[in-house]
């Protein structure tokens, strides 16, 4: 017969005892120790179990919990430990049958519940250990977002950054303590911000509204959204690279010759399960796509100072590679010997050694070339006038 679990993990409301399972009960009745912020030990009482601190940052009480192996613990946390909580987090470290769940009802359902909000129309994401801007991506007017956030002081520093952003008519539904007796909410528009007692734990409604730019779903955003130097995949290339790259869910990327990280933040923008990793050799390059990406909510994107293929070494194998920048001989050497079939390479060429670089690779590997030629409307004199950009040769193959 298999043994029980030792750890039993208990999404906890703000109501304590009151909102408890006969089965988070019985495993707190039996408990060794109970495990848990202060917050939450604070909400039980008469607890005849040992009582222990979680504490901060989180992951330092991972292997003390470890080490607990064999004796009756209770993890405490909040709602639904498995949405944006602790959950997933402990369990990753312990095999099958170790653990078991109890979940509470989740924040976002009690915040949907209060505000009428339909849960598969709105947008949900944990801000309380993330940059504020993950949430760029979904400012727009129509749309609802819940989020949880760390304290009070990061709800007034969300209305600052919506008002910054241009959404200043924003209505924020302020949501403390949902489902305790120190319950409370309240609505104000972002830029008349000035609650000064807000509470944890805490989490907030957004409605955008106001005259903010709208972030694009399709691939090809406007250029302007990328600070960069001049060296950056303009838009039509760039539609047309990431529909050669045809990202799917889970992938990783390699962006080699990143530049501005275009290509790797359209590509993390397409879905929230994409990673990706640029290379770029030169130091305020990376910066700035790294700085570009955390401005636009994917702040995931990894950019090794490094350039190819000296700093594909140790690197995780990716689905997809895009070669930007840096196209030689020696790299697709490298690629071709180090990728395994299956991953799809995307690389572009501007200048005539490259051009004929890759159309020698096409002839012995096969996959699809093609010339990119643009034009762009532009003032001649009092007329106006197609003025050419340099054409680009896409080579796409899959391996």
């Amino acid at each position: 017969m298999a043994e029980e679990p030792w750890l039993t993990i208990i999404g906890l409301g703000e109501d304590g005892l009151t909102g408890l399972t006969d089965a988070s009960r019985d495993a707190l009745a039996q408990a060794e120790i109970v495990t848990g912020a202060a917050r939450h030990l604070a909400l039980l009482t008469g607890l005849r179990a040992e009582t222990r601190v979680w504490p901060v940052p989180f992951a330092d009480g991972i292997a003390p919990l470890i080490a607990l192996r064999g004796r009756r613990v209770v993890m405490l946390a909040s709602g639904d430990p498995f949405w944006f909580g602790a959950g997933s987090v402990v369990t990753r470290h312990l095999a099958p049958g170790e653990w078991r769940a109890i979940p509470g009802v989740s924040c976002f359902a009690l915040a949907a519940a209060r505000l009428g909000w339909p849960m598969e129309e709105t947008v949900v994401l944990g801000l309380h250990a993330a940059p504020l801007a993950r949430i760029r991506p979904h400012l727009a007017p129509g749309r609802r977002v819940l989020a949880t956030l760390r304290d009070g002081e990061a709800v007034g520093n969300l209305a600052a950054y919506l008002t910054a952003a241009g959404f200043g008519s924003a209505q924020l539904s302020v949501l403390e303590s949902l489902g305790g007796p120190r319950e409370r909410v309240r609505q104000v528009a972002a830029a008349d911000y000035d609650l000064s007692d807000v509470t944890h734990p805490v989490a907030v409604g957004v409605e955008p509204a106001g005259d903010g730019a709208v972030l694009s779903l399709a691939s090809g955003r406007a250029d302007a959204w990328f600070d960069n130097d001049g060296q950056i995949t303009k838009r039509p290339v760039r539609a047309l690279a990431l529909s050669a790259l045809a990202p799917r869910p889970g992938e990783l990327l390699w962006d080699i010759g990143a530049g501005s990280g275009s290509i790797s933040i359209e590509w993390l923008l397409a879905h929230p399960s994409l990673r990706a990793i640029g290379f770029e050799g030169n130091p305020e390059r990376a910066a700035r796509a790294r700085e570009n990406a955390l401005r636009m909510g994917v702040d995931r994107l990894r950019v090794i100072d490094a350039t190819a293929p000296d700093g594909l070494a140790d690197q995780p194998q990716p689905d997809a590679v895009f070669v930007g920048g840096g196209l030689s001989q020696a790299l697709l050497d490298r690629l071709f010997a180090l990728l395994p079939g299956g991953t799809r390479l995307v690389a572009h060429a501007v200048t005539l050694e490259s051009e004929a670089l890759i159309a020698r690779w096409h002839a012995d590997k096969g996959g699809s070339l093609l010339r990119i030629e643009l034009a762009e409307a532009l003032p001649l004199g009092r007329k106006r006038g197609w003025k050419s950009a340099y054409p680009v040769v896409q080579w796409s193959v899959t391996l």
